[in-house]
């Protein structure tokens, strides 16, 4: 018996007794699956944004943010399965969703769009450095590496900063967003931006607030050309 076999049979037989779970929909999942069943992966409305510049959350930010591409891996519902997954992300200490995500998306932006070309760095929107270390990661970093090993292209989560702690966005209207984060974001090395095509990165955009601001950072600084990418869209 090969040393596969063995190590198949052996993983079937602990799954009777310790069963691995969907992260999205708390089914158990089979071989081959990781972290979210198959079912789940077909049923979470994918917005296919990668396939075309002009989708309806391009022209959305454009009026605000000169923006190449904007992209978004699932489209979000309340209460639906897509909710779920990120809360998982963000509040269940599940960093490796956000990285399987970001592989998945990327695989797809590597195969079925122009992105992969307009691209130089990755950056994620940041956390507070208090709120990254009581949740022990920052959930748009995680999405952000998964997308940067698929792409071949860099990322870094130690470039842009939030300087100032806000409180969560959650519940705020579209004014109190804006006033919640402007001018809370920086860079801490503004020359290494200058020239560069980014993808700005972040976990879920509802009214679009933090990535604006982030934006007009970088823009600031001398960014060459920004695209947006996000696993959902509210």
């Amino acid at each position: 018996m090969s040393n596969i076999s063995r190590y198949d049979i052996f993983g079937d037989f602990i799954s009777l007794f310790f069963p691995k779970y969907c992260l999205s929909c708390d089914n158990a999942i089979v071989r081959g699956e990781n972290m979210i069943c198959t079912l789940c992966m077909l049923e979470m409305p994918q917005t296919d944004y990668h396939k075309s510049r002009e989708n309806p959350l391009s022209l959305r930010l454009s009026y605000r943010i000169p923006v190449k591409h904007a992209m978004a891996l699932f489209k979000f519902s309340k209460n639906g399965r897509v909710q779920h997954l990120l809360h998982q992300l963000k509040y269940r200490n599940h960093p490796e969703i956000g990285v399987t995500l970001g592989r998945f998306y990327g695989e797809k932006m590597r195969n079925e769009s122009e992105v992969r070309s307009d691209v130089d760095l990755i950056i994620p929107i940041p956390l507070h450095p208090a709120r990254k270390r009581k949740r022990g990661y920052n959930q748009s970093a995680k999405f952000a590496e998964g997308l940067s090993e698929r792409l071949e292209i860099p990322f870094t989560d130690d470039l842009l900063e939030r300087r100032i702690k806000t409180e969560t966005q959650t519940r705020k209207t579209k004014l109190n967003r804006w006033e919640n984060i402007s001018g809370v974001f920086g860079l801490k090395v503004p020359e290494s931006i200058r020239g560069k095509k980014v993808l700005l990165v972040d976990d879920v955009i509802t009214t679009g607030s933090t990535l604006e601001a982030c934006s007009q950072v970088l823009i600031d600084q001398g960014c060459q050309e920004l695209n947006i990418a996000c696993i959902a869209e509210a």
